[in-house]
């Protein structure tokens, strides 16, 4: 059977599913694809490469959506990084795999289409662009949070604080007010802070 380059990212993200990044190794890529291992640099030159492909599927799992008529842009972008963590929640070790890969193919249609959305919503390129790469970060790093211990519920990081902090009831009233870090509601929270911000750097920065 001859290798495609589809078919073995396909199979690579099923594995990474499977047995997780770290156990995600070319030589067991090659045995699940039934060939010998160095069959797949015909295809990668490294394992590095084979992982920017891998995030660059995945990026394509999102398809871009326009900023609708008189739709507000920070409600847009708010879905935008809700479908993007949810995304990264449907794969095993996904906030990993996104972690240094390199932007593919597959980046360019959503940026496109997203910096053309903000400009017609009155927001400089520059400000976009960096406005989308900080709310990139954040979704990323709160994946990868959440990924780091899935059988872990928000609940019990209130319970540790009520532990380490049973001598400190100031600082323990304020992380029961705040809340949980994880979860929907940190997520939310964390999100609305960084829209705000890009709306009030922009009107500050506006001509």
């Amino acid at each position: 059977m001859a290798l495609e380059r589809d078919m073995i990212v396909a199979t690579a993200l099923r594995l990474l599913n499977e047995v997780g990044l770290e156990r995600l190794t070319l030589r067991r890529l090659a045995t699940e694809l039934g060939v010998q291992a160095p069959a797949l640099y015909w295809h990668f030159k490294n394992k590095q490469e084979l992982l920017d492909e891998m995030a660059d599927a995945l990026t394509r799992e999102v398809p871009p959506r326009p900023l609708g008529k008189g739709e507000p842009w920070q409600d847009w972008l708010a879905e935008r990084m809700r479908d993007q963590r949810r995304m990264l929640n449907s794969h095993r070790d996904a906030a990993r795999l996104f972690v240094g890969a390199r932007p593919g193919p597959g980046t360019h249609p959503a940026l496109q289409v997203a910096l053309e959305s903000l400009d017609r919503a009155g927001l400089s390129p520059r400000e976009a662009l960096r406005g989308l790469f900080t709310l990139d970060h954040y979704v990323t790093g709160f994946v990868l949070e959440e990924q780091a211990r899935p059988t872990r519920e928000p609940e019990e990081d209130l319970d540790d604080a009520r532990r380490w902090l049973a001598d400190r009831p100031d600082l323990l009233a304020a992380v029961m007010e705040s809340g949980p870090p994880h979860g929907d509601e940190a997520f939310e929270h964390g999100l609305s802070l960084i829209l705000e911000g890009i709306r009030t750097r922009n009107m500050a920065t506006a001509p």
